[in-house]
């Protein structure tokens, strides 16, 4: 068993920001992560691309594991939908994340329910957060981490393709696999509303007391829930 963990829109740098429960699962479980790299976020070297792009990327990781726990982090959820059923996929474990339908994109997601961030036009097909300082960052998406945590996950904000927003899913690998929803009760970028509304699609829901990213400030919690998985 592996794990793979896909990150959130707009960041590099997946391996960054799932350290602090990769290092404690695996000194729990023995269990390994990796973090898959965008495409869409500039990760991978090549051409850009967007979610089609992303979703490939992640069917490509999947084939080189036996089996796996895929982690989706807010638009990673998307990432899980858009890749389609994999055999070795054994549990999905989303985090302030999505399950969209096929036919739903990124951006009417986002845009359907709460106060979504604030985003701007590149100018060279790309989206970028706009009017964000450290400590504003820090204070939206990682309230409950320290100031240099804050200033760390900042420098690794980058623009995305801006065809991972309004490309429509053509399928919804969620469905028929056994899944997890950690509702982060405390985050004040994805709405406790719009998040409950997805969770309700999951096998099962569990609250934490977290903003958005539990893994960086709570990775206790976050190995809690993987080991109840390995568990099952």
């Amino acid at each position: 068993m592996e794990l793979i963990f896909v990150h959130g829109a707009l960041v590099r740098d997946g391996e960054w920001w799932w350290r602090p429960t990769a290092q404690l699962l695996e000194a729990r479980t023995g269990i390994r992560s990796r973090a898959l790299a965008l495409p869409s976020c500039g990760e991978t070297g090549t051409a850009q691309g967007g979610l089609v792009a992303d979703a490939a990327a992640l069917r490509t990781l999947l084939d080189e594991v036996g089996e796996a726990i895929v982690v989706g982090h807010s638009y990673g959820g998307t990432v899980v939908a858009e890749a389609g059923r994999h055999p070795a996929v054994a549990h999905l474990m989303y985090v302030s994340s999505y399950l969209p339908d096929a036919g739903q994109s990124q951006g009417a997601i986002m845009s359907g329910v709460g106060d979504p961030a604030s985003i701007g036009d590149n100018g060279d097909g790309r989206l970028a957060l706009t009017g964000y300082d450290p400590a504003s960052f820090g204070a939206r998406f990682l309230q409950d981490a320290d100031a240099e945590t804050q200033r760390e996950a900042f420098e690794r904000v980058t623009a995305q393709s801006a065809a991972a927003f309004v490309t429509p899913t053509t399928a919804a690998g969620w469905q028929g696999v056994d899944s997890t929803y950690l509702v982060c009760a405390d985050d004040r970028s994805t709405s406790i509303e719009l998040q409950r509304i997805h969770a309700a699609r999951a096998t099962r829901s569990v609250d934490l007391p977290t903003g958005h990213h539990p893994f960086i400030t709570r990775p206790d919690l976050v190995v809690a829930q993987l080991r109840e998985l390995l568990d099952r």
